[in-house]
């Protein structure tokens, strides 16, 4: 459904020189300067009674503003679903989930139903009025871990921008194949694969992408390790640990030809040749809170089937 938002302001003396969309961001700072320029080429916005589409026009001071806005911000092919979620928090701005793996977080080809998205807009249908009902990052179908989602325009706007200014505390535990000497940072580009468009790889042409990692535990096959994002990038921690030739256990997609490691239990290879998705949670997750200003973050244990092959890994290595 379309929601209709109106906005009201004047141009204020310290804008006087600006650009439409640049004074618009300073008069509007809940809205994107994005968002807004979309608003202006859209046609919504007029300036003095008058509707302008430029967002070059620049501003003598004084100008009353006035926006008023359609927006379509959910597919009306997504519908919601009763499907319990695991909220870890929630409030009048946002909510805190913990997700399962198997989840998928967007509707999308092959996934009509059973998303995230979908369990969403069962739980808080007033998100049909946020773009991509709220939800500001993703996390893979096969991670587990914490997401946040935003159930105002305000708080979606305050979340995107902290995510592209890089300043979101996002930590994740893995168990990375092979035995790691050291942590360290990797700081390589990652843009889709020449051949293969589903897959993610280290490329010249792609975005800056930087994952750094330090070592928990290591075993006689394996490492545990946490690693801190610095970017954001699809398959990010994936792609930059095979890169490095460590790639996550149970990755199919970049862990390459599955082969048991040498030297272990019977017991501790049906554990490996079991684990059928990536070792990779999302544990740790703060930023700033859109309404109070304040530094919150939440942490949450790995599940199960990650404690439960560590624990084998570690019996592995003492015998």
């Amino acid at each position: 459904m379309p929601e209709t938002l109106q906005l009201d302001g004047l141009i204020p003396d310290e804008s006087i020189g600006l650009r439409l969309d640049q004074a618009l961001a300073q008069l509007f700072p809940d809205y994107s300067r994005g968002q807004l320029t979309k608003w202006i080429k859209a046609g919504f916005v007029s300036v003095n009674q008058q509707q302008v589409t430029r967002p070059r026009d620049a501003m003598n001071g004084g100008e009353h503003i006035l926006i008023n806005a359609t927006i379509e911000v959910v597919d009306n092919t997504w519908t919601a679903e009763a499907i319990s979620l695991n909220i870890i928090h929630e409030d009048d701005d946002v909510i805190i989930i913990n997700k399962p793996a198997g989840m998928v977080v967007h509707p999308g080809a092959g996934n009509h139903d059973g998303t995230l998205v979908n369990a969403l807009l069962n739980h808080a249908p007033q998100l049909e009025t946020i773009p991509r009902a709220g939800i500001v990052h993703r996390i893979d179908k096969g991670t587990t871990g914490l997401l946040m989602i935003a159930k105002t325009l305000q708080a979606h706007n305050s979340l995107v921008t902290q995510l592209q200014e890089h300043t979101v505390l996002r930590e994740y535990q893995a168990i990375a194949v092979g035995v790691l000497t050291a942590g360290g940072t990797i700081d390589e580009p990652i843009g889709r694969h020449h051949v293969d468009r589903k897959r993610m790889a280290v490329t010249n042409s792609g975005k800056p992408s930087i994952t750094h990692f330090r070592i928990e535990q290591r075993f006689q096959t394996h490492t545990h390790i946490r690693c801190n994002l610095e970017t954001g990038r699809t398959h990010q921690i994936r792609v930059h640990m095979a890169h490095i030739r460590h790639p996550l256990l149970g990755d199919s997609v970049y862990g390459g030809r599955f082969k048991y490691p040498k030297g272990v239990s019977e017991q501790c290879r049906d554990a490996i040749k079991d684990f059928n998705r990536q070792a990779l949670h999302a544990g740790l997750l703060g930023f700033v809170h859109p309404r109070t200003g304040e530094e919150v973050s939440w942490r949450v244990d790995m599940p199960d089937d990650m404690q439960n092959m560590l624990t084998m890994l570690a019996k592995n290595t003492e015998s």
